[in-house]
């Protein structure tokens, strides 16, 4: 319910997760939206579940703004097995938090999700109406935070995507390039299928849904509740963890003919066993981005040449 005179202003953007991947890059981008507020960890605590996120709240209270974007996340997949209370905390119980301030002064919410919603069994991609099926505490509380979102009735755009990486933090790609020159061999599974989606195309992509949303005259609630839901958002293609790591590989020694870099060996699932369980199949189906908003997320082998090249 949306409280008379704590109306959004029209230019104000919240930004949480400012230092991962995805929040780090969309820092520039938003900034061509209006003011970007984006309060740090220690300013804003997603994990604050015995406070009921007061810090959050009260930045939600005092900023009012147009749209909330929240990239952040609790990520460790494998370590989510064994601290369900902070993956839910953070995960579904912050992103309702969210909601809930987002619709009592009528803000837009844009939420992250992940493949990791589905069980990754069938050999197609994955359509928005397909029926979730989490195999791990991560994949769980992430269904449990879209799920939250929408029962508090806030305006909210929700992207799924997968294998985030990029040139900053952490990822697999830093780190197959790290060990690719530390080691002489690299064993690294063949059988799970998606798509490496760059964290900078995901922002551009937010970006241009959110300067959509803002060009049409109607206040941006009736917008987005026109125009929202779950929507699909990986780069186009499909590969292996296998793959994405030989072409990183590839892409580095055409870089540098002289380095001396690991040679990359192909496993099975079963032969790297980890906490929490893993969808075989994680590709994405983003038709529908494509056909409400005209964004065509960027092929992965394309993606991954422009970070190698920045790196």
């Amino acid at each position: 319910m949306r409280v008379a005179g704590t109306e959004p202003t029209s230019e104000r953007i919240l930004l949480t997760g400012v230092t991962g991947q995805v929040g780090g890059e969309l820092l520039l981008p938003l900034a061509s939206l209006g003011e970007v507020v984006a309060p740090s960890h220690e300013q804003v605590d997603l994990a604050d579940v015995a406070n009921d996120f007061r810090s959050l709240r009260e930045t939600i209270r005092t900023v009012r703004p147009r749209w909330i974007v929240n990239p952040a996340a609790y990520t460790a997949v494998d370590k989510a097995e064994s601290e369900p209370e902070l993956a839910y905390a953070v995960n579904r119980d912050a992103v309702r938090a969210i909601g809930e301030e987002a619709d009592r002064i009528g803000a837009a919410v844009i939420h992250f999700s992940t493949d990791y919603v589905f069980d990754g069994t069938g050999t197609v991609a994955y359509v928005e109406t397909d029926a979730p099926g989490p195999m791990s505490v991560y994949g769980a509380s992430k269904l449990a935070g879209e799920v939250a979102l929408a029962e508090t009735g806030a305006a909210h755009l929700i992207f799924r995507t997968s294998w985030v990486y990029g040139g900053r933090g952490k990822n697999f790609l830093l780190t197959i390039l790290k060990l690719a020159r530390e080691r002489e061999v690299l064993r690294v599974v063949g059988d799970q299928h998606g798509a490496p989606t760059w964290s900078k195309d995901l922002a551009r992509m937010t970006a241009t849904v959110m300067r959509r949303c803002d060009a049409e005259s109607s206040p941006l609630r009736q917008i987005v509740e026109r125009l929202g839901g779950i929507y699909h958002a990986a780069c186009a293609g499909e590969t292996t963890w296998y793959g994405f790591a030989a072409e990183a590989v590839r892409l580095q020694k055409k870089q540098e003919p002289t380095a001396k870099l690991a040679l990359i060996e192909e496993i099975e699932t079963s032969e790297y066993p980890t906490p929490a369980r893993r969808p075989m199949n994680s590709r994405l189906s983003c038709k529908k981005l494509e056909e409400v908003f005209g964004w065509k997320m960027m092929d992965w082998q394309k993606s991954l040449s422009e970070v190698m090249a920045e790196l």
